[in-house]
């Protein structure tokens, strides 16, 4: 499983949210356009404020859970939707309490990463 993951810099920098609380930076809410390619976002899409990607962009976050448009939010990082062709790993963050099985992220997301070759990381369980 783990020659799954390609190892990124953006993979290295959203690894260390997994399990915390971050405060997410909407500018993207349900339900509005892509400001480039016209789709519509089905999820509250936004960012870390200072926490910079390899883009050079603030890291970004698909924030699940919410299903109206929120400006800003704290939440808790429970995955990363890893892009293995793609240098630009986003973070799933969520409300405190609610979980969100890997499949769901995934359709929850499907509208902007059905063009990406993903993986979904969780926390590394110690046994």
């Amino acid at each position: 499983m783990q020659k799954e993951i390609i190892k990124s810099e953006s993979f290295e920098i959203a690894k260390s949210f997994l399990g915390s609380e971050v405060e997410v930076t909407i500018d993207r809410p349900i339900g509005s356009k892509h400001p480039k390619h016209g789709f519509v976002y089905e999820v509250n899409y936004g960012y870390v404020e200072g926490v910079k990607a390899p883009d050079g962009e603030d890291i970004d976050v698909y924030y699940l859970g919410k299903k109206e448009p929120i400006q800003k939010k704290k939440g808790i990082c429970i995955a990363i939707v890893h892009r293995k062709n793609d240098d630009d790993d986003k973070l799933i963050v969520v409300p405190p309490g609610v979980d969100i099985s890997d499949e769901e992220i995934s359709k929850s997301v499907a509208f902007q990463e059905r063009w990406f070759d993903t993986k979904i990381v969780r926390e590394e369980k110690s046994e």
